[in-house]
C-alpha cells in the first residue's frame, strides 16, 4: 500500500472515531437528560415536597465554599457566659410544670378520686379535711358515634269541622335519602379533605355496627354535588371577576377507558388569593374537571376572565394571550424547580452551576418575604430598587453559562427555559398585584395530590366533575380559615330551599359569622397558606 493510499486510510478511520466521539457524546448528554427526567418524575411520585437548599448556609467566597466562622477570642467573656445562662433560664422557663395547656373550648368531664377510706382517718379513724388538690388533665377521644334522628308529626283533628292538621316533613338534603346532613357532610369531607376512600369509610362504620355499601356512599356523594353545584359555580363566578387568577392543573386516573381501562383525566384549578398583596378580598379556589389536557379546556373556563393569569409555560393557555385580554405571569418556582432537579443529581454539591443558579434565584424570593402583604404600589417600587438589578445580573449569568454548556445538556434546557419565559417570568417587577410564583394554585392542588394515592382513581368522568365541585366548596372554606365540616353541614341543611337567586348568601365568608369559630389550628394553617 503505497503512503498515498494509507494517508487516505488513515484519514477515513480519523474522520470515523471523531463521529464516533460525537455520537458517544450525544448519547452520554441524552443519558443524563433523562436521568434528570427520571429523577423529576421520581422526586414528584416518592420524594419530598421541599426543595430548600440545604447549602444554604455556606457561601462561595473566591469559588471555595466558605469556612465556619471561628468563634471570637472573647466568646469567654463574662457578659457572653451571661446571655448563655440567661437564655438557658428562658427555656427553661417555658418548660411549664403542673396542668398541661390542653385547649380551652374542649369540654371537661371531671373525675374526683377520693381515698378508699373515704372521709375517715385510716390512723385514727376521726374526719379528714381537705387542704389541698393535685389536678392532672388527660386528653382522651371517643369515636364518633351513629344515632338516629326520629321525625314524629302528630296528626291533630278538629272535632268541630273535621279538619286534620299537621306539620309539613322536613325537607331533606337528598329526597328519600336516609342519611341526615351529619352523615352526609362526614362522607364527603371524609373522602375530599381527609383523603380516605369510601371502603375504608364501610370498614369504619361496619365497626359502629351500621353495613353501608361503598355503592350507596358514592351515590350520596355523587347527588351531594349535584346540590351543591350551583354554589361552586358561583364561587367560579367569583374567582374569575378578580383582576388576577393563579391557575394550574393536575393528572387524575378515571376508570372507564376502552376495554375498561384506566385513562387520565385532569383538573384543573384557579386560585383568588391577593392577600400577600394587602387586598382584603377573601380568597377562592375553583376546580374544574376535563377528560383530557387539551388548551380548549382553560380557554373555556376562563372566557369571561380579563386581567393577569399566573400560570407555567403550557402551551394550552397561549390562545387566551393573543387577543390580550389576558396577561401572562410565569412562575419562578416552576423556573426553578428545573435547575433544583438537575442539583438534585447532582448529589445537592455545593459549587455546581445548579447551586450558583439556586443561590441566585433565592435572593429573588428572599426580596419577596420580606414586601409580603405590602401594598401593590410599596412593592413594586421594593421590587424595581432591589430585583430589578438582580434578575439582570441573573439573565447576564444565564447567558454566560449557556455558552459554557452543551446545548442538550439538562443545565442548558433548565437556562433556556427561563431565557424563554423572560418577559412573562419578570412582568411582577413591575406590577406588584403579580407574585413571584404561582404557590397558590400549587398549595391548592395538594389535597388532590394526597387523596389520589389513597383512593387512586375516579370511577367516572362524573366522579371527576363531583369531585371538583366538593373540592371547590371545602378548599375555599380552607382559605378562608373556617372548619368544612361545618361549612358543609351548615350549607346542606339550607341549600335546597335557598333561593337560586341568591346563592352567593351561602359562599363561605358569607356565613363564617354563623359558623363556630375556626379552631386555633384552622386559623394557623389559613394563615400558613396565604403566606
Amino acid at each position: 500500500m503505497t503512503s498515498e493510499e494509507l494517508l487516505v486510510a488513515n484519514a477515513a478511520l480519523s474522520g470515523e472515531v471523531q463521529r464516533s466521539q460525537e455520537a458517544l457524546k450525544i448519547a452520554l448528554l441524552t443519558v443524563e437528560k433523562l436521568k434528570v427526567e427520571v429523577a423529576y418524575l421520581r422526586r414528584m411520585k416518592y420524594g419530598r415536597s421541599s426543595e430548600q437548599l440545604e447549602h444554604a448556609q455556606l457561601e462561595l467566597v473566591g469559588g471555595q465554599l466558605a469556612q465556619p466562622a471561628v468563634p471570637a477570642e472573647g466568646a469567654d467573656h463574662p457578659s457572653n457566659v451571661t446571655s448563655i445562662e440567661q437564655a438557658r433560664k428562658k427555656r427553661q422557663k417555658r418548660q411549664r410544670t403542673g396542668v398541661r395547656d390542653l385547649p380551652d373550648h374542649l369540654p371537661r368531664r371531671t373525675v374526683v378520686h377520693t381515698p378508699q377510706s373515704g372521709c375517715n382517718c385510716e390512723a385514727c379513724g376521726r374526719g379528714l379535711r381537705e387542704i389541698g388538690q393535685d389536678v392532672s388533665e388527660v386528653l382522651d377521644y371517643e369515636p364518633g358515634s351513629f344515632h338516629v334522628l326520629r321525625h314524629v308529626r302528630p296528626k291533630l283533628a278538629c272535632a268541630t269541622c273535621s279538619t286534620i292538621a299537621q306539620a309539613p316533613a322536613p325537607r331533606r338534603p337528598i329526597d328519600r335519602c336516609m342519611a341526615g346532613t351529619g352523615l352526609l357532610t362526614h362522607v364527603l369531607v371524609s373522602k375530599y379533605c381527609d383523603h380516605t376512600p369510601l371502603y375504608r369509610l364501610c370498614e369504619i362504620y361496619s365497626r359502629e355496627g351500621v353495613e353501608l355499601q361503598r355503592s350507596t356512599l358514592a351515590d350520596w356523594v355523587a347527588q351531594a354535588a349535584r346540590l351543591l353545584s350551583p354554589l361552586a359555580e358561583a364561587i367560579g363566578r367569583y374567582v374569575v371577576a378578580a383582576d388576577k387568577v393563579h391557575g394550574d392543573d393536575t393528572p387524575i386516573r378515571v376508570l372507564g377507558g376502552a376495554g375498561a381501562k384506566a385513562r387520565t383525566g385532569r383538573l384543573w384549578v384557579y386560585v383568588r388569593d391577593d392577600r400577600p398583596s394587602g387586598d382584603t378580598a377573601p380568597p377562592a379556589v375553583w376546580f374544574q374537571y376535563s377528560v383530557n389536557r387539551k388548551g380548549e379546556h382553560p380557554v373555556r373556563h376562563l372566557r369571561h376572565f380579563k386581567g393577569i393569569l399566573q400560570a407555567d409555560a403550557f402551551t394550552g393557555y397561549h390562545p387566551l394571550y393573543e387577543d390580550g385580554r389576558v396577561v401572562e405571569a410565569a412562575c419562578w418556582s416552576h423556573a426553578r424547580r428545573k435547575v433544583w432537579d438537575i442539583h438534585e443529581r447532582q448529589h445537592k454539591l455545593a459549587g455546581t452551576l445548579a447551586h450558583q443558579a439556586l443561590q441566585r434565584i433565592g435572593k429573588v424570593f428572599g426580596v419577596e418575604a420580606d414586601i409580603r402583604g405590602k401594598t401593590p404600589d410599596e412593592r413594586m417600587r421594593v421590587r424595581q430598587e432591589h430585583t430589578g438589578p438582580m434578575l439582570d445580573e441573573l439573565r447576564e449569568w444565564f447567558n454566560t453559562t449557556l455558552a459554557q454548556v452543551s446545548a442538550k445538556s439538562p443545565m442548558a434546557l433548565a437556562i433556556g427555559y427561563s431565557l424563554s419565559n423572560w418577559t412573562a417570568l419578570t412582568r411582577f417587577v413591575d406590577d406588584g398585584r403579580i407574585e413571584a410564583h404561582n404557590n397558590a394554585a400549587e398549595r391548592a392542588l395538594r389535597g388532590v395530590a394526597i387523596g389520589r394515592k389513597n383512593y387512586l382513581h375516579f370511577g367516572s368522568d362524573a366522579g371527576g366533575s363531583s369531585a371538583a365541585v366538593i373540592y371547590t366548596l371545602i378548599g375555599s372554606a380552607k382559605l378562608n380559615g373556617i372548619d368544612p365540616q361545618a361549612y358543609l353541614r351548615h350549607v346542606l341543611e339550607r341549600i335546597a330551599d335557598h333561593p337560586s337567586n341568591r346563592i352567593d348568601e351561602l359562599l363561605p365568608w358569607a356565613v363564617a359569622g354563623e359558623l363556630v369559630k375556626a379552631t386555633p389550628t384552622t386559623s394557623a394553617t389559613a394563615d400558613k397558606l396565604a403566606a
